[in-house]
């Protein structure tokens, strides 16, 4: 089969380009021929995909998005493949990947009335409804149920269309072997001792994913805590108001930021904890990797991967509306009770070993496979 892929930006370290990444991988290896459409490609291109380069053509991002679309629908007419499969909400896809919350759901809770009327509203709102709409035949793929219920509601989507995928983590690189092997090693590479903190998180957009909670937690620390936390933040974003923020509450020697890194089983091996406060989080690999790594986990109940850690016992979920307080109440406890900690790595590493937390390329792989053989045998008839 000759498989479409697009997405608007492919980096290395993104959730969402990494799941794109292991499934066109695991189709690629069933033997199907692999294009892939994007605006910018950053990193190692892989061996064998045919990368076509979508010209930048607007002012705005939706305007810049709207354009994506109509310039693969144009090109795929004298360029035909079997399928093609978006990261991205537009029209003319055959499957989408959910990587990302409800525009709908998410404008009707933060956006007033006025903001509807924006061309960026208009935009956003009609590539959703393309993917989502029952005038639709796009087959979707969900990462959690939450986002089922988020798209049925505005959308009416039928059930028989959505796909829940289970998470998918590369189990050569996350389990319970691997942090014995990296833990130690790591962090004497790190100058930690037996009784320092090291807590991580991982992500880019650092805004979105709360990092600004982290920093305020860790400032609100009693002194004989905070003195022996180091905080690295790692991810694909400006750093620089970040630091400015934690000169400010007066930690900035013992947080460290960095762009993306290929040592992150390593870190999350190390790392004592981790921090994930999001503002929003369709839903959050980062929580499955350190589930699998038995690192504990704060995050927030918006994450739609943290029923996960629920079900786990691997750390504390922050309810909603979100408070500050209670995030660095929660911190506090935890790293006072080491204890715990390791309570809640071992429930982690249990979990794994009972539960499947690393078939999504393969799931995926299977529905757009059966995709294909569907359309040729309406086809045939």
């Amino acid at each position: 089969m000759k498989i479409a892929f697009c997405l608007h930006k492919y980096f290395p370290y993104g959730g969402q380009q990494r799941d794109f990444k292991r499934i066109a991988l695991a189709c690629q290896q069933r033997g199907h021929q692999i294009i892939v459409y994007t605006f910018e490609w950053q990193g190692e291109k892989c061996p064998g995909f045919e990368i076509v380069i979508v010209p930048k053509q607007g002012s705005s991002n939706h305007a810049r998005n709207h354009f994506f679309s109509r310039w693969i629908a144009d090109y795929r007419r004298s360029h035909p493949d079997d399928v093609l499969v978006g990261f991205n909400k537009m029209a003319g896809l055959d499957i989408y990947f959910a990587a990302d919350v409800c525009y709908a759901a998410k404008t009707a809770k933060e956006k007033g009335f006025f903001y509807k009327l924006t061309p960026r509203y208009r935009s956003y709102s009609q590539a959703e409804s393309a993917v989502f709409s029952t005038c639709s035949n796009t087959e979707i793929l969900v990462l959690t149920p939450q986002q089922q219920t988020d798209f049925s509601k505005f959308y009416q989507t039928p059930a028989e269309r959505f796909h829940l995928l289970s998470p998918g983590i590369d189990p050569q690189l996350y389990s319970s072997q691997q942090r014995d092997s990296y833990r130690e090693k790591t962090r004497q590479q790190l100058g930690l001792t037996s009784d320092e903190f090291f807590l991580l998180q991982v992500g880019s957009d650092f805004r979105r994913k709360g990092v600004k909670r982290s920093l305020e937690a860790i400032a609100a620390l009693p002194v004989s805590t905070k003195d022996k936390v180091t905080f690295w933040v790692v991810g694909a974003d400006n750093a620089v108001s970040y630091r400015h923020y934690a000169e400010k509450l007066g930690i900035a020697t013992q947080v460290h930021f960095h762009q993306g890194r290929d040592d992150i089983p390593q870190l999350m091996a190390a790392a004592d904890l981790l921090l994930h406060p999001a503002h929003q989080e369709a839903a959050g690999i980062v929580l499955i990797e350190a589930l699998a790594s038995g690192l504990p986990v704060i995050c927030t109940e918006v994450c739609g991967n943290a029923p996960y850690l629920a079900a786990a016992g691997n750390g504390k979920v922050i309810g909603e509306p979100f408070n500050q307080d209670i995030f660095n109440q929660t911190l506090a406890t935890s790293l006072q009770n080491t204890n715990q900690l390791a309570l809640w790595s071992q429930a982690a590493l249990a979990y794994c070993e009972q539960h499947d937390v690393y078939r999504l390329p393969e799931q995926a792989a299977d529905i757009i496979e059966k995709r294909v053989k569907d359309a040729a045998t309406r086809t045939a008839f």
